[in-house]
């Protein structure tokens, strides 16, 4: 759905949408499994520059819910995330901020979006708070055992007859402490 700034000046935006599986690109990070609902509202916010510079901010008010997919951080497998969440993102035209020298990045200034050619389009803006919403590493149990370095065999589905190669001797001085742990 695009978001446009034109018609955004006539009247805000309420938007109540369910999206199909595929329709919000998440690339190999997830996968959507059923429908993602959101529910909203954008409208402009004029910001007053100077006397005769006034930008126009997109502000995005709405929320999200939906069941997604992502790999186990171990062996790979599905993981299912249920995610819900809320946001309220401000947008600004790119390039408006551009000033011709460096300058340190405050707090305030991360806290916004840019968008271009007077549009934002919903779905690049829910794909980002999905992605920002699934756990940094999924497991498909606390104790999975992983996918064998050398052939590759999933080791929570058989146990593979690899040998285990030497090991590092850099290593040695942890093995030597981890012993003294377990007596």
């Amino acid at each position: 759905m695009e978001i446009k700034v034109l018609e955004l000046e006539k009247e805000a935006l309420d938007f109540d949408l369910s999206l199909g599986p595929g329709v919000v690109d998440l690339g190999e990070e997830a996968s959507q499994r059923g429908n993602l609902a959101t529910k909203g509202r954008a409208e402009v916010i004029h910001e007053h520059r100077g006397p005769k510079e006034i930008v126009a901010d997109i502000r995005l008010k709405g929320r999200f819910e939906g069941e997604f997919e992502a790999p186990c951080a171990r062996c790979l497998e599905p993981v299912q995330h249920t995610l819900a969440g809320e946001f309220d993102l401000l947008f600004r035209p790119s390039g408006v901020d551009a000033v011709a020298s460096e300058r340190a990045i405050h707090a305030p200034d991360m806290e916004i979006g840019y968008y271009e050619n007077g549009s934002l389009l919903l779905e690049d803006v829910l794909r980002e708070q999905v992605l920002l919403n699934l756990p940094a590493r999924s497991l498909c149990k606390p104790d999975c055992k992983g996918l064998c370095p050398r052939c590759g065999q999933n080791r929570n589905q058989s146990a593979c007859t690899c040998e285990e190669g030497e090991t590092d001797p850099r290593w040695e001085a942890m093995a030597a402490l981890r012993s003294r742990i377990k007596s």
